[in-house]
C-alpha cells in the first residue's frame, strides 16, 4: 500500500481508509459477476457495506472512550450488541410470530450465559479491551447461527406440512411433530462452527491470534487462547440454539397445537 500511495505511510487513518475503499469495491466487483445468478443482491451489498463502516467507525469511537473508563461499562456495549442483533435476526425470519422476543432470548440465553460463566471463571477479563472483542465475536456468530437455524427450521416446516399436521392428527406432540425439521435444523446451523475449530490452524489463522502475537505475548499462549475463543463460540451457538428451539414451538404452534408456520 505505501508503495502505490508513498503520501499515506506516515497517515494511518487515510492508509485504512484508502484499504476500505479498495477492499469494499472488490466486494461491489464480485457481486456485479454474480448479478445474474443473485438479482438485486448489489444495492443489498452496497447499503451493507456503508451501513458496515458507519457502524463500525462508530463503535471505534465510543471504545476510545470507554477503555478509559470503568472495567463494568463493557456489559453494557453488549447488551447493546445483543439488542442490534435479535434485530438482524427478526429481519431474517420474519415469518416467525414475535421473532424479535425469540431472538433476543436465544442470544441471552447462549451468548450471554456463556460469557457471564467464563468471566466468573476468570476465563476472559471484565476489561473492555478484552471482553469487549471476544464477546462480540461470540454475539456475531450466535447471531448468525440462529439466522441459520430459525430459516433451515422455517424451511423443514414448509417442507414438511403434511407430515407434521398428520402426525398431530394422530395424536402426536408439536414438540414430536416437528422432530425431524428441529434436527435438520440444528446440523445445519452447527456446521460452520464445528468447521471453524476442525479447520483451525490448518485452514486458517484467526485475526484474534495474530493481533495477540503482534501485542507481543507468546505464540503458544494466542494459539491456546483463540482455541478458547473458537469454544466459546460453539458453547454458545449450541446452548442459544437449545434456547431457541424450546421457545420456538409456542410461535409456530397455536395454544391448541395447530400449526401456524407455513409455506
Amino acid at each position: 500500500m505505501t508503495r502505490l500511495f508513498p503520501a499515506l505511510a506516515h497517515n494511518q487513518v487515510m492508509h485504512g481508509a484508502v484499504q476500505c475503499l479498495l477492499t469494499g469495491l472488490l466486494a461491489l466487483g464480485v457481486v456485479l459477476l454474480l448479478r445474474r445468478r443473485v438479482p438485486k443482491l448489489f444495492g443489498e451489498v452496497a447499503l451493507a457495506e456503508i451501513r458496515g463502516l458507519a457502524q463500525i467507525l462508530a463503535v471505534g469511537a465510543i471504545l476510545a472512550l470507554l477503555l478509559h473508563g470503568p472495567q463494568w461499562t463493557s456489559i453494557f456495549v453488549l447488551a447493546g450488541m445483543a439488542l442490534a442483533a435479535a434485530s438482524i435476526v427478526r429481519k431474517r425470519a420474519r415469518q416467525i410470530p414475535r421473532i424479535y422476543s425469540l431472538a433476543l432470548a436465544g442470544i441471552t440465553g447462549g451468548a450471554g450465559a456463556v460469557l457471564t460463566l467464563l468471566v466468573i471463571l476468570g476465563v476472559i477479563p471484565l476489561g473492555i479491551s478484552m471482553l469487549v472483542p471476544v464477546g462480540s465475536m461470540v454475539i456475531a456468530n450466535t447471531m448468525n447461527t440462529q439466522s441459520m437455524f430459525l430459516d433451515r427450521l422455517r424451511g423443514e416446516i414448509a417442507a414438511h406440512v403434511g407430515e407434521i399436521e398428520s402426525a398431530l392428527a394422530l395424536g402426536a406432540t408439536a414438540e414430536k411433530a416437528i422432530e425431524r425439521s428441529m434436527q435438520a435444523a440444528f446440523r445445519a446451523s452447527l456446521i460452520p462452527s464445528i468447521d471453524n475449530l476442525r479447520s483451525l490452524g490448518i485452514v486458517w489463522i484467526p485475526g484474534m491470534m495474530a493481533g495477540i502475537v503482534l501485542s507481543g505475548a507468546s505464540p503458544v499462549y494466542a494459539a491456546l487462547y483463540q482455541f478458547v475463543v473458537l469454544t466459546t463460540i460453539l458453547a454458545s451457538t449450541g446452548l442459544s440454539c437449545l434456547v431457541t428451539s424450546y421457545l420456538v414451538v409456542g410461535r409456530v404452534f397455536s395454544r391448541h397445537e395447530q400449526l401456524l408456520l407455513r409455506g
